[in-house]
């Protein structure tokens, strides 16, 4: 039975990837504005409201199972209240709602609204833009759209986001500039699709003046574009990054396979040929750029000289960074015809192989970095070293910088860029040394 006493403390626990972040902290701060308490921990809270990922079976597993952890939690009276929202809400709940009855209401991925309207609360128009940040206040994702329109038959992200809509770039230009002003140095951008943006807004892709706009945000030292699909990319965009001092020399771009046959089950709406010629204009556009890449492996129609195939791909394109995802069969997706016939060792084996070789790139990448003077932005430490990125490493995913932390006396400057010098690397990891220079330099003093 549901409690309808007002919560007066509330814990949000957030799973899955960077959009469900974004927003969680919107969520997070309407609940501020609305003179609730947030708590970090659930067992500090009276009403815990779940995040869920519904994206693939590892995700579904993990949100399903933080569900029946809190719904334990209720049963015992250490909480009062429980709601789930996002991607598994949105896609399950009529069978959510059947195995979980001590859930107190299940939301949508965006119902921010009737979320607040339940908790007592309700929804401030005016804090537009304006949210309360989880991760360190010098780096914040930035979501420029919502949902997806690409047909891609494995995916089940239409099914829980929607279509594609992308946001008037002034309210993302407005919400940049709240984020600069809280002291956020570095803005990565998100979206189901960025390169898609301003397609419905304009009948024409405005990355490149949207880079731009962001830019010119006073304050913003990096900026860097995440999950940009290949297909029909905006080629102007890259002359921005090129051009522009803030913008960082990265970007991650989605190629999930490059074999032909693969690629047309899949609906990517590009070719091997293709794919290779956009890489290739990448790095003569924007020299030294850093190109991240994910890839599935155990495609139901993915042979062994097609995974072969892969496999040499990787080798001769060397990315700078890689992720391997296994298949997952979804339902409703367009390839769940087509059943999910390779084992689940053999997809394992073909992900180990595939990280392997990478690994073997990385640190051969990174040998040949030791003796250079990189700015790196620093995180944050862990034991005895002070952890810090370069413009090529997004937060989370990529590579570090690990200085001895005895060189900032002790104590790690989270948020300051500082120059090093590399002197040691191994697979994923750079090894440096304090190394003299304006470390504080603005941007245009750069490059």
């Amino acid at each position: 039975m549901t409690d309808h006493t007002p919560p007066s403390r509330i814990s949000i626990i957030t799973l899955g990837c960077s959009k469900n972040t974004v927003d969680s902290e919107v969520l997070m701060r309407q609940i501020e504005q609305n003179r609730f308490t947030l708590v970090d921990d659930p067992n500090d809270a009276d009403t815990v409201i779940i995040n869920t990922c519904g994206f693939i079976d590892v995700a579904k597993e993990e949100s399903v199972n933080t569900i029946v952890e809190a719904a334990e939690m209720k049963k015992t009276g250490a909480i009062r209240n429980l709601y789930v929202a996002g991607c598994l809400s949105e896609r399950y709940r009529a069978d959510l709602e059947k195995e979980l009855p001590e859930v107190d209401r299940f939301f949508g991925v965006t119902d921010f609204k009737n979320i607040l309207e339940t908790l007592g609360g309700s929804y401030k128009y005016e804090l537009l833009g304006e949210r309360h940040l989880t991760t360190p206040r010098h780096s914040a994702y930035l979501k420029i759209s919502e949902g997806c329109d690409r047909p891609c038959s494995f995916c089940s992200i239409p099914l829980m986001r929607g279509g594609h809509v992308s946001r008037p770039m002034d309210d993302i230009v407005r919400e940049a500039e709240f984020l600069a002003t809280g002291g956020t140095k570095e803005l990565v951008l998100i979206a189901q699709d960025t390169t898609y943006y301003g397609l419905d807004l304009h009948d024409e892709r405005q990355l490149a003046p949207l880079l731009s706009a962001l830019a010119d945000v006073h304050g913003l030292e990096w900026i860097r574009l995440m999950y940009a699909y290949p297909s029909r990319f905006p080629l102007e965009a890259l002359d921005v990054i090129r051009e522009r001092n803030n913008i960082c020399n990265y970007i991650d771009i989605p190629i999930q396979h490059i074999n032909d046959d693969v690629l047309k089950s899949m609906r990517r709406g590009i070719t091997r040929r293709a794919t290779e010629e956009l890489l290739e204009t990448m790095r003569a556009r924007v020299p030294g750029i850093a190109i991240r890449s994910t890839l599935i492996v155990g495609y139901p129609n993915e042979s062994e000289a097609a995974f072969q195939e892969l496999y040499d791909f990787v080798a001769a394109q060397e990315f700078d960074r890689l992720g391997v995802f296994l298949y997952s069969q979804e339902e409703n997706t367009t390839a769940h015809i087509l059943g999910d016939p390779l084992p689940h060792e053999v997809k394992e084996e073909r992900r180990a192989a595939i990280m392997e070789l990478q690994a073997e790139i990385s640190q051969r990448k990174n040998e040949a970095k030791i003796g250079q003077h990189l700015r790196v932005l620093v995180d944050g430490a862990e034991g005895n070293h002070v952890v810090a990125r370069s413009e090529h490493d997004a937060p989370e995913v990529d590579n570090e910088v690990l200085i001895p932390l005895e060189e900032f006396g002790g104590d790690a400057p989270a948020g300051r860029f500082v120059d090093v010098t590399v002197v040691d690397a191994n697979e994923f990891d750079l090894i440096a040394t304090r190394g003299d220079g304006a470390a504080s330099a603005p941007p245009e003093a750069r490059r």
